[in-house]
């Protein structure tokens, strides 16, 4: 007799915190605002925005040619490389560059994190060049900053087709 006693006190039990359990769980609740639940930014979206904000930095910095401002975009191991080559002849911020125009074409997920297409027409002397550049975004900490820079690939260009089967393979 005592353990249908048991059994009728465990059932019994779990009958009665069964409404809290569902409530935990989101079941049965009241009906409450879901968005005060939601985070304010979905974490795509703030890389992207904070990518976003960081490129555009640089590329002002790089035509005002404020290598201060420039610096404080990338992440703090670059930081070394940046002051040995940034005013050099071939650096971002050389005095015989200029950047007349400068624009963000793409963003996207990238295995280091977000990559940062651009395009930056850069004049020097007379003659004046497009170049496509892809900088790498990342979050350091609580702060995003610039952990690379490379040539990017020219917009016009599209991907190499494949070439069609032989009868070889």
């Amino acid at each position: 007799m005592r353990s249908t006693h048991r059994g009728l006190a465990a059932t019994a039990a779990g009958l009665m915190l069964l409404p809290v359990a569902l409530v935990g769980c989101g079941i049965g609740g009241g009906d409450e605002d879901e968005s005060a639940a939601k985070p304010a930014r979905a974490p795509a979206e703030e890389a992207t925005t904070r990518s976003r904000e960081r490129v555009q930095a640089y590329l002002d910095a790089m035509a005002a040619k404020d290598v201060a401002a420039g610096r404080s975009q990338l992440c703090a191991l670059l930081h070394d490389g940046f002051d040995l080559g940034a005013t050099g002849p071939n650096g971002d911020f050389a005095d015989h560059f200029q950047v007349p125009e400068a624009a963000i074409t793409d963003i996207r997920s990238g295995p280091l994190g977000q990559e940062v297409s651009v395009s930056v027409s850069v004049t020097a002397g007379k003659r004046t060049v497009v170049r496509p550049l892809v900088f790498t975004v990342t979050r350091d900490g609580s702060d995003w900053c610039i952990a690379g820079e490379a040539p990017g690939a020219p917009a016009d260009s599209a991907p190499p087709a494949k070439a069609p089967p032989t009868p070889a393979s």
